[in-house]
């Protein structure tokens, strides 16, 4: 799901990791990893298999057409780095897998991006709040925290949306 906070849950984690010391980051990293992938897997094969009927329509449920064609355009630009940058964008981690199984992307070449993806994505956000968790100021302002790596992971999208509404070409 686009909206779930992927970004903030795993620095959460971390922080939990480091400030309780019951969570062992070497079995919460990779079993964070292992997750994202089966989720983008999952997420890609139904792309693989529904993929031509979404185009056809112009929304089904959340899943609007113009999304679809604005990763499809992230992806001709950026190849396959686009599966692993699009990891760290709310909304662009769910549709990413979901176009390249609906695209020409080739699974070999997806599984490829998205393991790194997932890897540095889970490993670099939960060493994140891992090592700032330990830091007394983050732990007192733990909510403050987790609204601005919200407000960061969001960013792009909301950044874009204020170009097309403002800076129209």
């Amino acid at each position: 799901m686009p909206l779930l906070p992927g970004d903030s849950l795993l620095f959460a984690i971390g922080v939990i990791a480091a400030s309780t010391g019951q969570l062992s980051m070497s079995i919460i990293i990779p079993l964070l990893i292992i997750a994202a992938l089966l989720g983008d897997n999952l997420n890609y094969f139904v792309g693989n298999k529904f993929g031509e009927l979404i185009k056809e329509k112009k929304k089904i449920l959340f899943l609007k057409k113009e999304y679809i064609t604005h990763t499809e355009t992230f992806f001709e630009k950026n190849g396959g780095k686009a599966i692993i940058m699009a990891r760290f964008v709310p909304v662009l981690r769910t549709i990413a897998p979901f176009v390249a199984g609906a695209g020409s992307m080739l699974y070999y070449k997806y599984i490829f991006y998205c393991i790194i993806g997932a890897s540095i994505w889970v490993t670099s956000l939960t060493f994140l709040g891992y090592f700032l968790g330990q830091v007394v100021w983050v732990k007192e302002n733990f909510d403050l925290v987790i609204l601005l790596i919200t407000l960061v992971s969001v960013s792009p999208v909301i950044i874009k949306l204020i170009k097309k509404k403002y800076f129209k070409k």
